[in-house]
């Protein structure tokens, strides 16, 4: 269907005259056959023939006197005008380096149109192909290796959809070889303990779900020796101050896994500390680690035991070995208790994955799924020091451990980092300065795309990524749905039915 014509404008800047019966959307995309290009509306405005001067006129005297004009050939006079972006040549399949030609007709996108879009080996389903407002029944797939390797961003204003787009990445990837998830779940979402969540996967053998309260079925009691944690652990999770360091690295070396119970139970150490240093430390563990203790004794109330729990940390990354996917309930944890158990996994699955790379052998992605990414990724904490996560994010790729980052401020984490994100999974974002925190640092050109991402509604993407010819708007499927389907596909077909063959005479 024609939608309307190229009038002019320039390589970025493709204006077009809207068909006066046809209606075009921000975002909508367009296909131009005279080349085949396909092209984005970025931006709308009005336009006439009629002089703005005559225009005020004539609003003044309908206003003010009820006065009704009749305008001849007023299809031809007044109209609307959008401006559309080159987004892909559709008969190479490449980016477009070249302009329509002048009058070109630009019509409705169809599922013919996008043949080129091919589904990858180690595919990750994303959603459906968007135009406007209007789902296009063409899947979106991307290279889970290459994306969750190489980090997935996900920024989103509260109440877009950033829970429903993880829950359907993730329920997608279960039974996917290449790929283990860790899931730090601060919401207690995503297993679905009470509702339809990643336990209701086909293979819901392959989901591993870790909590402190009152485990349901199939669900594990997290408990982690204190044996297993180490200084470093607590880097991005307590600001230290020079001497309170050193005050752990020395309890550290003087009595290996015993240094917590020692800091704790005020053991000697050869080196003199400063007793307000030793203290601060020993009230800042205790707090976070739950612990208590009776002259020589040490008591443990959370999830961190003294005999306990000794396999809990192996037995999680042994599982995202195997394209686990492995969820920890944080809900009732405080923010610093979450990172430093996050931490711990993920210092170990590092360890571990550059191993394998020394060695040559072979393991599936990794993948780490952080909310309120700010907190281990921002500049603020990254100036008082790197993380594991930090780390990750910058060297993370070579080893086959990438980051899954949901955040409503991306603009608090610095660009280097985000610019190391190569997949962002944009949903609707009102605030400016975070708009432009995405655009500056997107795989492909987002310049023309404020408002198209300040006009997304609940449920509607753009995604950016190295891994994608061009900036793909995608609609999400609601998880539930997703769900539902899903297992209808897998359900086994009857083929035992009895066939009637005749009669026997």
């Amino acid at each position: 269907m024609n939608k309307g014509q190229v009038i002019s404008g320039s390589f970025g800047e493709i204006i077009i005259r809207q068909k006066n019966d046809e209606n075009i959307e921000i975002g909508e995309m367009l296909v131009c056959d005279n080349p085949k290009l396909l092209l984005q509306v970025y931006d709308l405005s009005f336009g006439s023939q009629i002089s703005q001067q005559n225009i005020e006129l004539i609003s003044g005297m309908r206003l003010e006197e009820n006065t009704d004009f009749e305008f001849m050939d007023e299809k031809l006079r007044n109209y609307n005008i959008a401006y559309a972006k080159n987004l892909i040549s559709l008969e190479k399949g490449n980016i477009s380096k070249s302009l329509p030609k002048f009058f070109s007709i630009v019509r409705d996108i169809e599922k013919e149109d996008l043949k080129f879009l091919e589904k990858p080996k180690d595919s990750i389903f994303l959603g459906n192909l968007r135009s406007g407002s209007k789902k296009i029944e063409v899947p979106v797939y991307l290279d889970g290796k290459e994306v969750f390797s190489h980090h997935v961003l996900i920024p989103a204003t509260t109440g877009r959809g950033k829970s429903n787009l993880t829950s359907c990445i993730l329920f997608d990837s279960i039974d996917k070889n290449y790929v283990g998830h860790l899931v730090l779940d601060p919401h207690d979402e995503y297993f679905g303990r009470n509702e339809i969540g990643l336990k209701d996967h086909p293979s819901k053998d392959k989901v591993t779900y870790y909590t402190s309260n009152e485990p349901p079925v199939g669900g594990i009691s997290l408990k982690i020796n204190i044996e297993d944690l180490k200084p470093s652990h607590f880097n991005g999770v307590i600001d230290w101050s020079g001497p309170q360091k050193e005050a752990l690295t020395a309890y550290y070396r003087a009595y290996n896994s015993k240094w917590i119970e020692s800091i704790v139970l005020e053991k000697p150490l050869k080196i003199g500390f400063n007793e307000a240093t030793l203290a601060v430390v020993r009230r800042r563990i205790m707090n976070l680690l739950d612990l208590d203790f009776d002259g020589n004794e040490l008591f443990c109330n959370g999830i961190f035991d003294i005999t306990a729990g000794k396999t809990t940390i192996s037995n999680i990354c042994n599982k995202l070995e195997n394209s686990n996917t492995v969820i920890i309930d944080t809900s009732s944890f405080s923010g610093s208790l979450e990172i430093l158990v996050g931490s711990m996994i993920a210092n170990e699955i590092f360890k571990r994955y550059k191993k394998f790379k020394d060695k040559g052998e072979k393991k599936p992605i990794i993948s780490i799924v952080l909310e309120e990414a700010p907190r281990v990724l921002g500049k603020e904490v990254l100036e008082k020091g790197s993380n594991i996560f930090s780390t990750i994010a910058r060297e993370g790729r070579k080893f086959g451990v990438g980051l899954m980052a949901i955040t409503q401020l991306p603009s608090l984490i610095p660009r280097q980092i985000l610019a190391n994100m190569n997949t962002k999974i944009i949903l609707g974002i009102e605030m400016a300065p975070e708009r432009l925190a995405i655009i500056e640092s997107a795989s492909q050109d987002l310049s023309k795309d404020n408002r198209n991402i300040a006009s997304l509604d609940k449920g509607e993407a753009i995604i950016t990524s190295n891994f994608s010819k061009f900036a793909m708007p995608v609609k999400i499927p609601y998880f539930n749905e997703l769900v539902e389907k899903y297992n209808k596909e897998k359900e086994p077909v009857n083929d035992h039915k009895k066939s009637f063959v005749g009669v026997k005479i």
